[in-house]
């Protein structure tokens, strides 16, 4: 277990979260390592990939059928995917019934009683980005994931999510081992958005792993219920994702505690990059098209 990394993917809801994470982890088990993800997704998504399956039945529903958690076995929650990748996903509730976190918090601590985390070389957790929420934040407040890598894109509610995921790392920085790992640009073809996420991990003290550039191999892909990386392994977008599985292999022992900013400091960061304008400027937009509209009434 001393060499074992335990890592998470945070990020914005739709932001690519689950595919950046697979694609990844297909990429670090073609590099030989092995590699348990477990999804805290109450969608049960993150595993679908390497899977090649719609959806993997969770813990918290086997639990239900068999009675408890403690009427479970390992291998009943346990599947092997593409590249002998463990996957196992935690479940939730119905939607608008109990805490979310409660699948997270039951699953973690049966795959460690279990003995799921012996002879891993990477446990990964692929966590929805709402640190609010406790149950989501259990990963990062239990100081199970030492390493947190925050995907992102240059669109402005991403690049909030980013830093208030940032604020959720540093509170349990001050007593656990928790660091943030970088940043994964999941690119938007945003204006100016390779800048914009260099700016974004310069603000919070980090750095960014990588920009990982759009392309619809991805989406044909995921039609498939494939990774790209077996769906075709020559493509360029391949070896985006194998290029992004290196650099987190390297990044082993190089996490911060990050510095997140102000509300007023990420604003003017937007203003500055024209992704947000000013009260000014919005007021003086709005008073153009008023007269812009009183000239063709009046014409």
């Amino acid at each position: 277990m001393s060499g074992l990394r335990q890592i998470a993917f945070y990020g914005k809801g739709g932001i690519g979260k689950s595919t950046t994470s697979q694609n990844t982890i297909a990429g670090l088990a073609e590099m030989g390592q092995k590699v348990l993800i477990v999804g805290c997704d109450p969608k049960a998504d993150s595993t679908r990939l390497i899977l090649n399956a719609k959806a993997q039945q969770t813990v918290l529903q086997m639990a239900a059928d068999a009675g408890s958690v403690e009427d479970l076995e390992l291998e009943d929650v346990l599947r092997i995917g593409q590249g002998g990748v463990n996957c196992v996903e935690s479940g939730g509730p119905e939607p608008g019934v109990g805490c979310a976190g409660r699948g997270v918090i039951t699953s973690i601590n049966f795959l460690e009683e279990n003995g799921a985390y012996e002879g891993m070389d990477y446990v990964v957790y692929d966590v929805l980005g709402d640190v609010v929420c406790g149950g989501f934040a259990m990963p990062i407040r239990e100081n199970k994931a030492q390493e947190i890598y925050i995907v992102m894109s240059g669109e402005m509610m991403a690049l909030y999510a980013c830093n208030n995921i940032s604020k959720g790392i540093l509170k349990y920085a001050k007593t656990g081992g928790v660091r943030l790992g970088g940043l994964i640009c999941n690119s938007r073809q945003t204006d100016q958005e390779y800048e914009l996420a260099e700016a974004m991990a310069g603000k919070l003290g980090t750095k960014l792993i990588h920009f990982i550039p759009r392309d619809n191999i991805v989406q044909h892909a995921e039609l498939r219920r494939m990774t790209v990386i077996q769906y075709k392994p020559d493509a360029k977008q391949a070896d985006e994702y194998r290029a992004l599985a290196r650099k987190i292999h390297e990044n082993s022992g190089k996490g911060v505690i990050p510095t997140p900013v102000s509300m007023d400091e990420l604003e003017d960061m937007l203003m500055e990059f024209g992704i947000l304008k000013s009260d000014e400027d919005m007021i003086a937009e709005l008073e153009a098209k008023e007269a812009a509209a009183r000239e063709a009434v009046s014409a």
